[in-house]
């Protein structure tokens, strides 16, 4: 079932998300939701805040099913390590329509669970780093518009304001 993801300024989507302890019938159908709703949206991640819920799960795929559906969970994420630096335009399936260069690291070292709650290490590098680290900052409550300048970031509120006035924007709460 393809979920609705909520959109800025959603509250869901800056709170900090809540561990997980366990796997759960529960927990498996919104995965395999999250999953769905990924690839019809046409995304590169989805954390679980995007959809409402507010706890510590991810679902990805690097190619955004453009070569085929290779989507990746990973549960309770952490960075461990960063290097490098990058800066490339992001968007976000939360806040649509807006599209600017972010700095991010160019490489992470992450710790997690797979689906399985099986321990996981993952080494990204470029888009796949830039995807982990996104999707991590939703779990944190930071959306990228929090990593501009405030300028930046202002004009972008403004633009988005604009657009829920004219009705061009969707809302979700």
């Amino acid at each position: 079932m393809v979920l609705e993801i909520l959109t800025f300024p959603s509250e869901v989507l800056r709170r900090k998300a809540a561990m997980i302890d366990s796997p759960t019938d529960k927990l498996n159908a919104l995965i395999e939701n999250m999953k769905e709703t990924l690839y019809a949206a046409n995304g590169f991640g989805l954390a679980a805040p995007q959809v409402g819920e507010s706890i510590r799960l991810i679902v990805y795929d690097e190619t955004a099913g453009r070569e085929g559906q290779n989507p990746k969970i990973i549960i309770n994420p952490e960075i461990v390590e960063e290097s490098g630096e990058q800066i490339v335009e992001e968007g976000c399936l939360s806040i649509p329509g807006e599209y600017v260069p972010v700095k991010r690291y160019l490489r992470v070292l992450v710790k997690a669970l797979d689906e399985n709650f099986d321990p996981v290490i993952i080494n990204a590098e470029g888009h796949t780093a830039r995807i982990m680290q996104h999707e991590i900052d939703h779990l944190n409550g930071v959306l990228f518009i929090d990593r501009l300048p405030s300028f930046r970031r202002d004009t972008i509120k403004k633009h988005i304001k604009r657009r829920i006035a004219n009705g061009e924007y969707k809302t979700a709460q």
